[in-house]
């Protein structure tokens, strides 16, 4: 049987919605290669990222918790009709229900009488929402929200929260030496009627118009960009790198921060990608080969926590490890991620980045510069760690800090720390 678009849309969406709901499966994963995957994407996002305030409003109509798949279209449509305004009410409820008779067997009428339900209490479900607890009205576990609030004060842990809710823009950096500036192509861009404009304070950084296609843009084949949002360059030029020095990407894939170093080298020296997961290998190489970095680029498959392996390879002079992390500074961008999070997972992440750490410092030649990076904004996969992973080894010296909160300068949250490796001559601490 065929269906319109619309409806195909939401359908699609609820099926994506039932793994998440039982599985837990990535969204970002799911999501359909077809010309429609900018709005499936919102309305998985949206309705992922606003999971717990759409609890709590069909929790007014609906007295029993329902089986997955009720579920997923009762969330969707609440999403469409509470929080989408561009989405048309008329349209939020008919597809929806259309979308149900396909995806929930029997239940289309009660779903229909549900989101008329939602349609015609809006208001006063919004106002009431509007004086629930922080963590109720931005939809984040409380686990989250009570930390921020100890750490950053309540005011900025209010605007996280916001930023977290905004969906994040496809963010491009330019790649250093590919023989185009930003606004080279930017001027492209515009030219052949593409939306783009200036990231507002990294002029390396282009902001593109939502459901543009990378792939089609002016460069992409060439590899004059990648995605990356400019919160992660800290990490870097932190790293200064440059040609004709030994460098390891510890934890490489997907390859835009790989990418960014070769560029910065000059393909002069010796760069080292090593990623552990081999379903990531594909999309690094992929990644390098369009920017003409994979024939001098050395890709591995290995665990930077292993340091037989590490030492194998080494010593470097630079040492990258964008450490796996609780990711909560990229939340806009991973909206499922705030889910996983808890305090229990925070101390896994934790012992993981010690690991990595401490086995990669010993490969770090003198002299050398190892950088710590994460996507979080927990002092206890940033500050503490790095403090105690150098506590009580005067080889090694703290040097300069980059914290970036979420929203602050239109970036997401990111961190990253320099760690010298003192000369052999060197007797004396001295800063980064």
């Amino acid at each position: 049987m065929t269906i319109d678009p619309g409806t195909a849309s939401r359908l699609q969406a609820i099926r994506m919605l039932v793994r998440w709901l039982e599985r837990r499966d990535f969204p970002d994963r799911m999501l359909p290669d077809t010309p429609d995957r900018g709005f499936v994407m919102d309305l998985v996002y949206g309705t992922v990222r606003g999971w717990r305030r759409l609890e709590w409003a069909l929790a007014a109509c609906v007295k029993r918790r329902p089986a997955a798949e009720l579920r997923a279209a009762l969330l969707l449509g609440a999403q469409q009709i509470l929080f989408m305004p561009d989405v048309a009410d008329h349209a939020a409820l008919h597809a929806t229900v259309e979308a149900a008779k396909h995806g929930v067997s029997g239940q289309c009428g009660f779903v229909n009488a549900v989101l008329r339900t939602l349609l015609r209490q809006r208001e006063p479900l919004l106002a009431e929402l509007a004086a629930q607890p922080l963590a109720v009205r931005a939809s984040h576990p409380d686990a989250l929200v009570d930390r921020w609030v100890r750490v950053f004060g309540a005011g900025a842990a209010s605007a996280i929260c916001d930023w977290d809710n905004t969906p994040a823009e496809t963010i491009v950096a330019v790649v250093p030496s590919c023989g185009v500036t930003a606004a080279d192509l930017l001027e492209r861009w515009r030219a052949a009627g593409a939306a783009a404009r200036p990231h507002a304070t990294e002029a390396a950084c282009l902001v593109l118009g939502r459901g543009t296609h990378l792939e089609t843009l002016a460069g992409y084949a060439q590899g004059w960009f990648v995605p990356q949002d400019p919160a992660t360059l800290a990490a870097v030029r932190l790293l200064a790198p440059s040609p004709g020095l030994r460098v390891l990407d510890a934890c490489a894939a997907p390859g835009g921060k790989t990418v960014q170093l070769a560029a910065r080298m000059r393909s002069e020296g010796t760069l080292v990608a090593m990623e552990r997961h081999g379903d990531r290998i594909g999309r690094l190489r992929e990644n390098l080969a369009r920017c003409g970095r994979d024939r001098w680029v050395r890709v591995v498959q290995g665990d930077a926590g292993d340091r037989e392996t590490v030492a194998a390879l080494g010593p470097f002079d630079r040492i990258l490890l964008d450490a796996p992390c609780s990711n909560t500074g990229v939340l806009r961008r991973r909206p499922d991620a705030r889910w996983r999070f808890s305090e229990a997972r925070l101390h896994t992440l934790a012992a993981q980045q010690r690991r990595l750490l401490a086995n990669l410092l010993p490969s770090l030649a003198p002299g050398g510069v190892l950088v710590y990076s994460t996507c979080s904004i927990e002092p206890e996969e940033n500050q503490e760690l790095v403090a105690a992973a150098c506590a009580g080894q005067d080889e090694y010296v703290r040097g300069e800090i980059h914290m970036q909160r979420p929203g602050d300068d239109d970036m997401d949250g990111a961190f990253a720390c320099a760690i010298r490796r003192k000369p052999l001559e060197s007797a004396a601490c001295s800063p980064v």
